[in-house]
């Protein structure tokens, strides 16, 4: 499968920059898709701070924003007006290293939510009445927990089922092993159950991940994942039902049949890449390490141009990105994680205007 997304694979390993943008100052020699953007963000306009490691960030019906907080395990609502309500500290989380409460997606009344427990990564779902959480149900349990690598996120796709990524957790040989959950993009139903039409007839959509934090459907359905590498490249794959993304015997392009190539490609101390939002024809990809706002081009066939950095080192590590209901994306910092430095209002949500 990997040459049939070889060529338009870019290979970021220098960059230049340019005002608060940078592009690569070199690409190796392969082909790239010619998708240019067509948006430049806005200044970020904070709407709320004084929060601990917000993890991920997902609207309700009524336009308000629920965002986790990993290591204090605290669900909490967010106006757009910036006001903050806390609905609780969720049962059963044990933060540890780079595991704790994670990823949320809502649906109607429902809200899930990943989160690492004592022996395991779990997915539970409750439902919401006004500030209050009820009716908690794990759906999905026995995903493998480490104090690294542990995946987390949680989205619904244009199908109606739920997604999930998760981690190897260190344990390299797991993101190949198709029995386990680990170093997986999982596709389910509400209930946790394996989405019909799933490549296996288990839980795994794809496999050969080594930790997916982003998730995101371009406008013709097509399902994008960012991906942390190990000491080369991070990732954007372009996801196949069935695929073999490659870790741990590829990290970056490898051109084997056997695996499926990347889209986009960084030097790690560029990216880290983890929350990931598709607006206005670009993917946006919040950067840890990179301490930056990626914007990844698409063309109408899901070939990627040259990506465009933005707010670099302008606000620290970057990890949630979503797209509000105003079409803004709502991007949350990372620098009380334990590799950031906090700055005077961290962590704090942001609200950027890409239209």
């Amino acid at each position: 499968m990997g040459h049939m997304r070889a060529w338009f694979v870019i290979m970021m390993t220098a960059f230049t920059v340019v005002g608060c943008a940078a592009a690569p100052a070199e690409i190796a020699a392969r082909p790239a898709g010619t998708a240019s953007p067509t948006t430049t963000p806005g200044d970020p306009r904070t709407i709320a701070e004084g929060l601990s490691v917000p993890w991920a960030i997902a609207f309700t019906e009524g336009g308000d924003a629920l965002v986790t907080e990993r290591d204090s395990a605290r669900l909490l609502r967010v106006t757009a007006a910036g006001k903050v309500t806390p609905l609780g500290e969720i049962e059963g989380v044990e933060p540890d290293g780079e595991g704790g409460l994670m990823g949320v997606a809502a649906r109607g009344d429902q809200v899930f939510l990943y989160y690492t427990a004592a022996s395991d990564n779990r997915i539970v779902r409750y439902r919401l009445a006004g500030d209050t959480l009820s009716d908690r149900k794990v759906i999905v349990k026995g995903i493998p927990e480490g104090g690294i690598h542990n995946g987390g996120r949680l989205a619904f796709g244009p199908d109606g089922f739920l997604y999930a990524s998760t981690g190897e957790t260190g344990d390299q040989a797991l993101a190949q092993d198709r029995d386990s959950l680990a170093g997986k993009i999982l596709r389910m139903t509400a209930d946790g159950a394996p989405a019909p039409g799933n490549p296996f007839g288990t839980l795994v959509h794809s496999y050969g991940h080594r930790n997916v934090q982003g998730l995101a459907w371009d406008s013709s359905g097509r399902l994008y994942a960012s991906e942390f590498g190990a000491n080369s490249f991070d990732e954007v794959n372009l996801i196949e039902a069935g695929g073999n993304y490659g870790w741990p015997e590829v990290e970056g392009v490898g051109d084997d049949p056997d695996y499926v190539n990347p889209i986009v490609t960084w030097d790690t101390s560029e990216a880290s890449p983890s929350g990931m939002a598709y607006a206005e024809g670009s993917l946006w990809v919040g950067a840890l390490r990179g301490e930056r706002l990626w914007q990844v081009p698409l063309d109408g066939a899901g070939s990627a141009g040259r990506p465009v950095d933005h707010l670099r080192d302008a606000h620290g590590r970057l990890r949630a990105v979503t797209l509000a209901p105003d079409g803004t994306l709502w991007i949350g910092t990372s620098n009380k994680d334990g590799r950031g430095d906090p700055r005077q209002g961290d962590d704090r949500i942001m609200s950027v205007p890409v239209g």
